[in-house]
């Protein structure tokens, strides 16, 4: 079951309200013998994460099916970038990184307790996930829930310190309902001036902009990649080629990146740097003349980088690139994740 946006927790009606994990979501079936853990995308996760196997495997009864997310805690907040690496393809790493860094799972709702209760009303199935998981120890957790709205909003500021994605709305009556966005998702709409610092092209081909590469200074007046952003028409795409063909001449003379037109370089700073994420793309990019700031909306940073890709809203010719710096982003303070897995 999905979430569709909203941009406000509901005031009134009977919701049941959670916090939005920032992990990778998952359905756990546990049959008379075995485990078997379900990606969003229908794709097993057990070999990514063997140690969660062997704990469901020796904690959940037989017949249950719990859906929750997988999360990485730290004492810093929720490591996604750390979930990210164990979708590796050799076991004997992933094995390394289960017993250096061991995952987590947070419960949020159950589709089966030896029968199917799909049908069941949200509000009752959020009780026997109470109960199924008052036997339930580390590193298995219940998500914290609340029916005050107001507890809720306080949650949607506090906890996002945590790394926690906003806050998670569901009917008290509804069914579960696979597929369908029956629940609403509230999360933090920010903006901020960037410098647009390049751009690569469109994957039909040259002559059309893909996207967006963008740069924020920092205290030390460097100017660091923090995202792109690639929400564009296709008229807009081929006007912006037209309007940055002055910006292209000489650009990489004085271009602050002009090291990341090293082919051999590689970072995952690097515009241009190749990861395991990105084998088989084209990361080549063209650099502009540092002139062209545009505001961009985002939702929150991970770590000193856009957590998702930033919606393209307008272009600030009133601004100068050297004032689009992070002092300039809201800073959201820390909060102990051991106060919310405690909840």
């Amino acid at each position: 079951m999905l979430a569709k946006i909203a941009e406000h927790v509901p005031e009134s009606g009977d919701f049941l309200f959670e916090p939005k994990w920032d992990g990778f979501r998952a359905i756990v079936f546990r049959s008379a013998d075995d485990v078997y853990i379900q990606s969003r995308d229908l794709k097993p996760l057990d070999r990514y994460f063997p140690e969660l196997h062997a704990v469901f495997l020796a904690q959940l009864p037989s017949g249950v099916v719990v859906d929750g997310e997988i999360v990485m805690p730290t004492k810093h907040g929720l490591d996604f970038g750390g979930l990210q690496m164990r979708l590796h393809p050799a076991a004997s790493r992933v094995e390394k990184l289960a017993k250096a860094a061991p995952a987590a799972f947070v419960a949020f709702d159950l589709l089966a307790n030896g029968k199917s209760l799909m049908r069941v009303p949200q509000r009752e199935r959020r009780m026997q996930l109470e109960k199924l998981f008052k036997k339930m120890r580390r590193p298995l957790y219940l998500t914290p829930m609340t029916r005050d709205p107001k507890l809720a909003v306080d949650w949607l500021q506090r906890f996002e310190g945590a790394g926690l994605d906003g806050v998670i709305a569901k009917p008290a009556g509804a069914s579960y309902e696979p597929g369908k966005r029956a629940m609403f998702k509230i999360k933090h709409v920010r903006s901020a001036d960037c410098v647009v610092a390049g751009f690569r092209w469109h994957k039909s081909g040259k002559g059309v902009l893909g996207s967006l590469l963008l740069g924020l200074y920092d205290d030390e007046d460097t100017l660091q990649h923090v995202g792109v952003t690639s929400a564009f028409t296709m008229a807009m795409r081929k006007q912006l080629v037209k309007e940055f063909a002055p910006l292209r001449k000489n650009a990489l003379q004085n271009h602050p990146w002009r090291e990341w037109a090293d082919a051999q370089a590689v970072s995952s700073r690097m515009p241009g740097g190749q990861s395991r994420w990105s084998a088989g793309k084209d990361l080549s990019w063209e650099p502009l003349r540092i002139e062209r700031v545009c505001e961009v909306k985002y939702d929150h940073m991970e770590g000193d980088r856009f957590r998702h890709p930033p919606a393209f809203l307008r272009w600030r010719p009133d601004k100068q690139p050297r004032d689009c710096r992070y002092d300039q982003l809201e800073v959201t303070p820390a909060f102990e994740l051991e106060k919310v897995f405690g909840a």
